[in-house]
C-alpha cells in the first residue's frame, strides 16, 4: 500500500516479519500510542505458514486504522536492494522506528539508514531476553541458539553493520530507547525503558473463550532449530499427552510436516495449524482448561492474554538428554531460565 497523498512521511514506522511481532505492535500502539499515525512494513519471509498468519494479522492491523505497507523482501536475488531503495526516504522521514527482531540483519541494515531518534523494540518471543541482556552487556547481538559458536564468513562480513545497529538501538546522543515486552528481564540496559505488555489490545478484542474439560498442547521448533532431538521430542510429546488427556497439538508456525505428521501418528493428538498467533486463537477459544507448553514465549504470554479466565498454563522442562550435540552451549541454561522466570505457569517435572 502506498503512503497516503499529501502525507510528508510516517511519524512512527515498524518494521515486523513475524505474526507475533505483529501482534506486539498492535499491544503498543494500543497502550503506548493509541491514535497515532503508524505505518507497517511487513518484511515478508517465504515460509507459507508465517505469511499466511501475516496476512492475517495486517487485516487486522488495518481494520485498528493503520497502514500497511507488504514488501516482498526475500522475492529473489534483487529483492533486497528493492526494498531497501524502497524504503529508505520513509526511514529518513520517520520520527519513530519500532521494529520485533533486532537480530534480523535485514532490520539491522534498515537501522543504519533512519534518523529516528525514538526506536522502540518490541517482543519477538524469548529472543527479547537475550537481546536486553546482550545490550545490557555490550555484547555482540548473536540469537540464543547460536551462542558460543564461531562466527561463519558471513557473520564476519556483516558485523560493522551489526555493530552500528546494536549503537543505534542503545540510548544516547538525544536518541530513546524502548523495549515493549511482555519477558522477565534479569538485567536491563542504562538508559532503556522498559514497558510492560499486558495484553490489552488482545484482551479487548478478543474473547472470553469457551473453556472445554481437556488439556491443549503447544508445539515448539526445537528439533527444526537442532537444540531438541526429534525422537527424544516425540517421546515427551507422547507422554504428556498421555499423562494429560490432551488431544490437540497446536503446531509452531516453524515445525516442518514430517515432524508433525509422525506426531499425529505416533501420539493420537489433532494436529492444528492456527493462522493467527497462539495468543489470539486461545483467547478467541475454545480452548483446554489446561495448556502444556515447553519452555517457550506462551510461557510468558498466555497467562496475560487468558488473564481473568480458568485457564491453566503448565510447562514441562527440558531434560538435559534430550539436547542434540550441536545445540549451543548457551542451550540448557537459556531453556533453564525461560521456565524459571514464568512467573504464571505451572511447573511440571520433564
Amino acid at each position: 500500500m502506498s503512503p497516503r497523498a499529501g502525507n510528508p512521511g510516517p511519524p512512527t514506522l515498524a518494521f515486523v516479519e513475524s505474526p507475533v511481532q505483529l501482534l506486539n505492535v498492535l499491544e503498543w500502539a494500543h497502550t503506548r500510542a493509541p491514535g497515532a499515525e503508524l505505518t507497517l512494513v511487513v518484511l515478508s519471509p517465504v515460509d507459507p505458514m508465517t505469511r499466511g498468519q501475516l496476512r492475517r494479522m495486517a487485516e487486522l492491523a488495518r481494520r485498528e486504522g493503520h497502514e500497511v505497507r507488504w514488501e516482498e523482501a526475500r522475492g529473489g536475488a534483487a529483492a533486497p536492494f528493492r526494498t531497501v531503495g524502497g524504503l529508505t526516504g520513509a526511514l529518513r522521514r520517520a520520527d519513530r522506528v519500532v521494529l520485533g527482531d533486532p537480530f534480523s540483519r535485514y532490520v539491522q541494515l534498515l537501522l543504519t539508514l533512519t534518523r529516528a531518534r525514538d526506536l522502540v523494540v518490541v517482543d519477538d518471543g524469548t529472543a527479547t531476553m537475550e537481546f536486553v541482556t546482550q545490550l545490557a552487556r555490550g555484547e555482540r547481538l548473536v540469537r540464543w541458539h547460536r551462542r558460543g559458536r564461531r562466527p561463519g564468513p558471513r557473520d564476519l562480513l556483516f558485523a560493522p553493520v551489526s555493530g552500528i545497529a546494536r549503537r543505534r538501538l542503545a540510548p544516547g546522543g538525544g536518541r530513546r530507547a524502548e523495549v515493549f515486552s511482555a519477558m522477565p528481564f534479569e538485567v536491563t540496559p542504562e538508559g532503556v525503558e522498559v514497558v510492560a505488555n499486558d495484553f490489552a489490545w488482545t484482551r479487548a478484542r478478543f474473547g472470553p473463550p469457551r473453556i472445554g474439560k481437556g488439556a491443549d498442547l503447544v508445539g515448539t521448533s526445537l528439533v527444526e532449530t537442532g537444540v531438541v532431538d526429534g525422537d527424544r521430542y516425540v517421546d515427551a510429546v507422547r507422554g504428556l499427552a498421555r499423562a494429560h488427556g490432551a488431544s490437540r497439538y497446536f503446531a509452531h508456525r516453524r515445525e516442518s510436516a514430517e515432524k508433525l505428521h509422525r506426531l499425529a501418528v505416533e501420539t493420537g493428538l489433532e494436529i492444528v495449524r492456527p493462522d493467527l498467533p497462539l495468543e489470539l486463537i486461545a483467547r478467541r477459544g475454545p480452548i483446554g482448561r489446561t495448556v502444556l507448553s515447553f519452555p517457550s514465549t506462551v510461557l510468558h504470554t498466555l497467562p496475560l492474554a487468558l488473564a481473568g479466565t480458568e485457564v491453566r498454563v503448565a510447562v514441562c522442562d527440558i531434560d538435559p538428554a534430550w539436547l542434540t550435540r550441536n545445540a549451543s552451549p548457551r542451550a540448557r541454561g537459556f531453556l533453564s531460565g525461560v521456565t524459571g522466570s514464568a512467573r504464571g505457569a505451572h511447573r511440571l517435572p520433564a
